[in-house]
């Protein structure tokens, strides 16, 4: 008499249910977590736009509250004025300059060698 495990035919049925509950499991939670991961990644993404556009409303309201306080009770300072009125101007024209630019063209794939 040797002294291995015995197994009857519903012991062997119920251990390769309970490794297959196991592994749909494992299946399941990987599954589940990438797309969880998707999901941080577009909300992510969607609350990125959604700052930006924050920051630059406020930006924006930040310099027109400073045009409209120059303007309103500086009036007769020119060079105020003009300062306060041209330099954002030149900053908005810098980005939209160096936005706009194409600064490198890169050849096609297709006509590549």
């Amino acid at each position: 008499m040797s002294g291995g495990i015995t197994l009857t035919s519903g012991e062997l049925f119920l251990g390769g249910m309970a490794a297959f509950a196991v592994l749909a499991m494992v299946v399941k939670t990987r599954a589940s977590t990438k797309r969880a991961r998707a999901a941080a990644e577009i909300a992510q993404a969607g609350t990125a736009s959604v700052s930006l556009v924050g920051r630059v409303l406020v930006t924006a309201g930040v310099i027109v509250g400073v045009q409209w306080l120059v303007i309103t009770y500086a009036a007769t300072n020119t060079t105020l004025l003009l300062v306060v009125l041209a330099l954002p101007a030149l900053f908005a024209a810098y980005t939209l300059t160096k936005t706009l630019t194409v600064t490198q063209v890169r050849p096609s794939k297709r006509g590549a060698r």
